[in-house]
């Protein structure tokens, strides 16, 4: 049967940071490379040729789908690889050994796919200093004029290195990341308005505690906190201060080198020992224990991923079902004394993805084709959307998931995000449309409070540098450094009050020992650099 033209729908899925694993050299698997590894055109010229695409495996493909043979492989041949001579093989990676598994094929001649891809920077940094990548200006400028179109010349720049295009960026659908939330009943029965400061949450989080408004007794957690990004990142980026206009250094294990980190802990610490924040957060880094105390009515503030809380069946639903009186407040609470007490937070940058094209690939004219092709027509939205009437519906001109799709239309699209590799999230329009179409794709219930949360995500944010070089020393000694970032937080935020200067100056010695002091002088001279252009 033929498949249809459609348009379509995608759940945010939120890429995470991957662990990078040093010491495999690319220059083995490069340097017996082919000059031709931007593409002989043999595709253009008649004969069949086999263009490898890497596809995420999660282990969770629906029957009778499998990884490399489904609904959407289908499609991709049918309009993609037919027309064009080509046949599209995907070439699975288990998502959980990304990198790993990426390294190993890289240094090979002979198994890495020709379209590759990573999340992490310093990876991709990596493997174009090393050689490993083809520069595909020329190529984008040739065959991707509908891909250039897409995704605008400031995503395109993060996939540059010192002038040169070795990566090509998925391009983010949506930039907002964070909100708090608070119990609007508790402030109802504590007699308080909705804090619109750090100061006044200080005082909310103290009469959430002194007058326990859910009669709790020990369950009673005043601030849900976790050791994940999400609850820890809003309340950190309220104190520090952002280096260069509304950005700040783009590695969350750069967070201590900006100044007013260390408040930031100390107001942490403030809060753990007067009994005011979560006493296990240390051990919640899956945000597990946290998403129960909130669905269980036992948490009274806390911040989160601005999605995260609003699918169907998720803890918003499950906390209205647990206790009947409950009502969530999305609010703005932090303030940052360092930037005129806005209500700064961090925002992502405009790209998802590193897509890169290995050096030793012959098929690179094909590869940019297919990401082109991807990029034209309805292509990108059919891929998210699957069936009219099946998946979705057309509502003012926006794709809206079926509330009522039947398991085989659900189950076609499993892998639609990890295959739409050229936009993280669905890129149907300017910011503005696509989240309108975001909000449509959840429980009419819990659209209005996601709209809400998503007007806090976007407020007084600050996004990531963007440098004209790799930073080396990133790609030296991030993943130790990743790790010190999670020990100076915990350690800091646990300690004695009379212990918090001791024991933070000991741990971020060790950071700078670890790396931080080649770390923060290569970044002074590269925002330097910035500054004098």
């Amino acid at each position: 049967m033929t498949l249809k033209a459609t348009k379509g729908s995608l759940k945010k899925w939120v890429g995470l940071a991957l662990t990078m694993v040093m010491g495999v050299s690319l220059l083995a698997g490069c340097s017996s490379a082919s000059k031709e590894g931007a593409g002989d055109g043999n595709a253009s010229n008649g004969e069949r040729v086999t263009l490898k695409v890497e596809i995420f495996d999660r282990g969770n493909s629906p029957s009778p789908h499998t990884i490399t043979n489904n609904y959407l492989s289908k499609l991709v041949q049918e309009r993609f690889g037919d027309p064009n001579n080509i046949d599209v093989q995907f070439v699975p990676i288990q998502r959980s050994e990304e990198v790993t598994k990426l390294n190993v094929l890289m240094a090979s001649n002979t198994d890495v796919p020709d379209i590759v891809f990573v999340y992490d920077s310093s990876v991709f940094y990596r493997y174009a200093q090393q050689g490993g990548l083809t520069d595909v200006g020329e190529l984008l400028d040739q065959h991707g004029p509908n891909l250039k179109k897409f995704l605008g010349e400031d995503t395109l720049k993060f996939g540059q290195v010192e002038g040169q295009q070795f990566a090509i960026p998925g391009k983010r659908a949506i930039t907002g990341r964070y909100s708090s939330y608070i119990r609007q009943d508790w402030l109802d029965k504590v007699g308080l308005p909705a804090p619109t400061t750090t100061d006044e949450l200080y005082t909310t989080l103290k009469a959430f505690k002194d007058k326990d408004p859910g009669q709790l007794g020990s369950r009673n957690i005043p601030m849900g906190m976790t050791l994940a990004p999400a609850q820890f990142e809003p309340l950190i980026f309220s104190f520090i201060k952002p280096i260069n206009g509304d950005y700040a250094y783009p590695q969350r294990y750069e967070l201590p080198l900006h100044d007013g980190f260390k408040d930031s802990l100390k107001f942490m610490n403030k809060l753990y020992n007067e009994g005011l924040m979560s006493k296990d957060f240390s051990l919640d880094e899956d945000k597990t224990q946290l998403a129960k105390d909130i669905q269980n009515g036992n948490t009274g503030f806390w911040s989160e991923d601005v999605d995260a809380m609003f699918y169907a069946e998720g803890t918003i639903d499950n906390l209205t079902k647990n206790v009947a009186d409950s009502k969530v407040l999305p609010i703005d609470a932090y303030t940052n004394p360092n930037v005129d007490n806005k209500h700064i937070k961090s925002r992502y940058a405009s790209n998802g993805l590193y897509i890169m094209i290995p050096k030793s690939s012959k098929r690179a004219v094909e590869a940019i084709k297919y990401l082109d092709w991807m990029a034209s027509d309805n292509n990108l939205i059919d891929i998210y959307s699957g069936v009219e009437g099946e998946n979705y519906d057309m509502v003012d001109g926006i794709p809206v998931v079926k509330a009522d799709a039947s398991q085989e239309a659900i189950d076609r699209l499993f892998n639609a995000g990890d295959l739409a590799i050229i936009s993280n999230g669905k890129n149907i329009g300017d910011q503005a449309t696509n989240e309108k179409a975001w909000i449509m794709g959840f429980p009419e219930r819990n659209q209005e409070l996601l709209r809400q949360s998503i007007d806090i995500a976007n407020t007084d944010t600050v996004g990531p540098l963007v440098f004209d070089k790799p930073i080396q020393a990133e790609m030296k000694y991030s993943t130790a450094l990743k790790d010190k970032v999670n020990v100076i937080i915990v350690k800091a935020t646990m300690a004695k009050p009379e212990q918090f200067e001791e024991v933070y100056e000991r741990e971020m010695s060790d950071y700078m020992a670890l790396g931080g002091a080649d770390l923060k002088k290569e970044l002074d001279e590269a925002v330097q650099a910035l500054s004098t252009k």
